[in-house]
């Protein structure tokens, strides 16, 4: 399975129906995350532009997941397909007896 980079451009302007939509999108975001699909999401401070790593077999896979998101009517997907994507992985931090 291969990891892509999905860039979308958000909209100028936030409309109620776009922001009425974005529990359903964290949900699905959410589910995607549980089931091991979506490795990253990301959105940039000004709001105009979110950044996902999917893992699938195809970019025709990928656009079917981004096809799911409750937002996809507000979105322009640009995915790119990746060699890599190195990460640095959450742990506990090290325990110490002093």
């Amino acid at each position: 399975m291969s990891q892509y980079m999905v860039e979308i451009q958000l909209p100028a302007v936030l409309t109620e129906d776009f922001t009425a939509k974005i529990p359903a999108q964290k949900k699905k975001i959410n589910e995607l995350m549980e089931m091991g699909r979506m490795m990253s999401y990301a959105l940039s401070d000004d709001y105009s532009r979110l950044w996902c790593v999917v893992r699938a077999d195809s970019e025709f896979e990928v656009m079917s997941l981004v096809s799911e998101f409750p937002l996809i009517d507000y979105m322009d997907p640009k995915i790119t397909k990746l060699m890599f994507n190195n990460v640095v992985a959450l742990r506990l931090p090290m325990f110490s007896l002093n």
